[in-house]
């Protein structure tokens, strides 16, 4: 368009400096070659004017043109530059970018719920298939009814296979079988590319909007009273799982001390033992060793300690019970807090009261002087 015009604007100048130039030679009366000039200079250029600038077609980038001989289309134009007669060719231009086709409409779903959509649909022409849809269609708005048309009858029959819950909870899923379905019906009859189709959205009735969001909130109810069952469940299982680690600790405390008062038990007993056979020893009794031996891991013997006994062979009862005497001797002694004791006196001599252990304040037993 541009050159055609800048064209047009020469041609033009030139056939108006032609008409001043004959009409200067008219003028001053000089009817010779320059009027004769001027005049065929602005009859050549007006004749250019008048044929070469609107000749001058145009395609820009993103377009598509159909080139009509006296009515009938005989050939695509791409972007570029032409020279077509313009009393005999006429121009049909098609926009060959993605088209937007946004369209509404009313349907039902399976369960006789009705729906008000909105979808678009893009697409582009088929540049080479540009003169059949001059001839099929006509124009580009023509083609786009026809599509609009096509697509919601299209959409209609999908969303019809589905209830309205199955439409909320997968629509995803079903926009994406929209599309397929879409490009599918509009196949090369078409003489497009169907680029995109999208459910841009879904209005169901305000009684069943309601109605889900109803059943929405009873669902939440449930889950939140489920998370609270499973909650408490859990709390329990850990309060009873505390209970029974103190349980088990307790139970654990329980034979611990009870074993170790064992261990203490058995220390008294290896320690009055031992006392008894230092007192045996000293009062002249006789005393029986024993080796203990016991195995170090690799199947050999070692010797670990000695077992003393004391041999009560041929003694007497009385010479027994010393030894039994010389032992509360030894505990008189190590529970006595250190104070004299008091001093009874009877007719056959004086005793000494002392503490006796284990008993009571006031508890006490005589024990004869040497």
């Amino acid at each position: 368009m541009f050159i055609a015009v800048i064209v047009g604007l020469v041609f033009f100048l030139v056939t108006a400096g032609g008409v001043v130039l004959a009409l200067y030679a008219h003028k001053k009366r000089k009817r010779g070659p320059y009027q004769w000039i001027g005049i065929g200079v602005a009859g050549v250029f007006a004749l250019l004017f008048l044929f070469v600038p609107f000749s001058i077609h145009t395609v820009d980038t993103g377009e598509v043109a159909v080139v009509k001989h006296l009515g009938k289309a005989t050939l695509v134009r791409t972007p570029g530059t032409y020279f077509d007669f313009w009393m005999t060719e006429e121009y049909a231009t098609y926009d060959a970018k993605v088209q937007n086709l946004e369209m509404d409409a009313n349907t039902y779903s399976k369960d006789a719920q009705t729906m008000d959509i909105a979808m678009v649909v893009q697409y582009s022409i088929k540049q080479e298939k540009a003169l059949s849809i001059a001839e099929q269609y006509g124009t580009l708005q023509a083609l786009g009814n026809r599509i609009a048309s096509v697509a919601e009858a299209t959409t209609k029959s999908t969303l019809s296979a589905y209830s309205a819950m199955e439409i909320i909870e997968n629509r995803a899923n079903i926009s994406v079988e929209v599309e397929s379905e879409v490009k599918s019906v509009i196949d090369d009859t078409f003489f497009v590319n169907i680029e995109k189709v999208v459910l841009t959205n879904i209005d169901f009735s305000d009684a069943f909007e309601q109605t889900v969001e109803d059943k929405m909130i009873a669902e939440q109810e449930k889950l939140k009273a489920e998370y609270e069952k499973e909650t408490a469940l859990v709390k329990a299982e850990q309060e009873l799982e505390v209970a029974k680690l103190q349980a088990q600790a307790r139970i654990a405390e329980a034979e611990g001390d009870a074993e170790a008062r064992l261990v203490i038990a058995q220390a008294e007993a290896n320690a009055i033992k031992a006392k008894s056979v230092e007192i045996a020893r000293a009062l002249g009794f006789k005393i029986l060793e024993t080796p203990v031996f016991e195995e170090d891991g690799t199947g050999n013997s070692i010797q670990t300690g000695i077992e003393y006994e004391i041999d009560f062979t041929g003694q007497t009862d009385e010479r027994v019970a010393l030894i039994a005497d010389y032992l509360k001797y030894i505990a008189y002694l190590e529970a006595w807090d250190g104070k004299l004791p008091d001093t009874l006196v009877a007719s056959e001599g004086g005793s000494f009261i002392l503490p006796f252990p284990g008993g009571t304040s006031g508890d006490t037993e005589t024990v004869p002087t040497p």
